[in-house]
C-alpha cells in the first residue's frame, strides 16, 4: 500500500521532487513522525518505512539514496543506488539515470535541489554554513555540467532551513565570513551584544547566483520556528532533548 506523505514540490524543477517535513511517518516520541536519518536514535524498521513512503510518494518503485553528510564539498555522481551502509562521505549527489532518487537530510542546514530537464540531469546538496561557505553549490553545478547539464539551464530550489530570525551567531562566526569576502556582511544583521543573525537561506541563494544560475527559488521555510512541520537540531539542543530527527529532501528523474 502506498502512503502519500505531505511535502512541498517545486513545479519549476520539472521532475519529481519533494521537500518533506516531519509529518506522515511512523516514528514516535521526539522522532515523530517522518524521521529519515540513519544517525538518529530511531528503530531501523521505522526509518526504512519512512523512506519507503517518501520514495513511493514521488516515484513508486524508485531507489532512494542518501549520504553520510560531513559538511564538506565532495560530490558523488550516481549511476547505481547507494547502499544504506556504508554510505559515502559527501554532501551532494548528481545523476542522469532515471529511477534514482537523491535524498538530502537536514535539521536546520539547507537542502538544495537542482535540475536541468533538457539534459536529463538532477542534483541534490546539503549546505550548512560550512558547506555553503566552501561553495558546495558551485561544486554541485560543476558535477552536473560533467554529465551534460548547462548552468544557464539549471534551476535550483533552496528548501526548509533555519531562518535569519532564528539563527543567532557570535562575532567569531561573522568574522569567518568577512575574511572570505567583506561583502558577506549583507547576510548578517545586528542581534544582542556580541551576536548577529545570519541569513543562511539568502547566502545559499547568492552562492547559486554566483555559480551562474539564473533561476533560484527560495522557499522561506524556517525549520526552527515550525515545530509541528520540521525537525530542528538547534531547537532540540536549546531544549536539551536527547536526540533530534532529520527530514529529507528528494529529487530524481522519472522511470521510463
Amino acid at each position: 500500500m502506498t502512503e502519500t506523505v505531505p511535502h512541498i514540490s517545486v513545479e519549476a524543477l520539472g521532475v519529481p521532487n519533494g521537500f518533506f517535513g516531519r509529518e506522515g511517518g511512523v516514528s514516535t516520541g521526539v522522532m515523530a513522525s517522518l524521521q529519515c536519518g540513519f544517525g538518529a536514535d530511531d528503530p531501523e524498521q521505522a526509518i526504512a518505512e519512512n523512506r519507503r513512503r517518501v520514495a513511493d510518494t514521488l516515484v513508486p518503485g524508485a531507489s532512494l539514496s542518501s549520504l553520510n553528510q560531513v559538511h564538506g564539498t565532495h560530490v558523488v555522481t550516481l549511476t547505481e543506488p547507494i547502499c544504506d551502509s556504508p554510505r559515502p562521505k559527501a554532501d551532494a549527489m548528481v545523476t542522469g539515470r532515471p529511477g534514482l532518487l537523491l535524498g538530502i537530510l537536514n535539521a536546520d542546514c539547507t537542502p538544495i535541489l537542482f535540475s536541468d530537464v533538457q539534459a536529463g540531469v538532477v542534483g541534490a546538496a546539503h549546505a550548512g554554513w560550512k558547506g555553503a561557505l566552501a561553495n558546495i553549490a558551485g561544486t554541485t553545478v560543476a558535477a552536473m555540467e560533467a554529465l551534460g547539464a548547462e548552468r544557464d539551464r539549471i534551476i535550483a530550489a533552496v528548501g526548509p532551513c533555519i531562518a535569519r530570525a532564528s539563527y543567532e551567531v557570535d562575532e567569531g562566526f561573522l568574522q569567518r565570513f568577512l575574511a572570505d569576502d567583506p561583502a558577506h556582511e549583507r547576510f548578517f544583521t545586528a542581534g544582542r551584544p556580541g551576536h548577529h543573525q545570519f541569513d543562511l537561506e539568502a547566502f545559499n541563494g547568492a552562492r547559486l547566483a554566483a555559480a551562474g544560475l539564473t533561476r533560484v527559488i527560495l522557499l522561506g521555510e524556517d525549520t526552527y520556528a515550525q515545530e509541528s512541520r520540521y525537525y530542528s537540531y538547534r531547537r532540540s539542543t536549546h531544549r536539551a532533548e536527547p536526540d533530534y530527527g532529520r527530514q529529507i529532501s528528494v529529487i530524481g528523474l522519472p522511470l521510463t
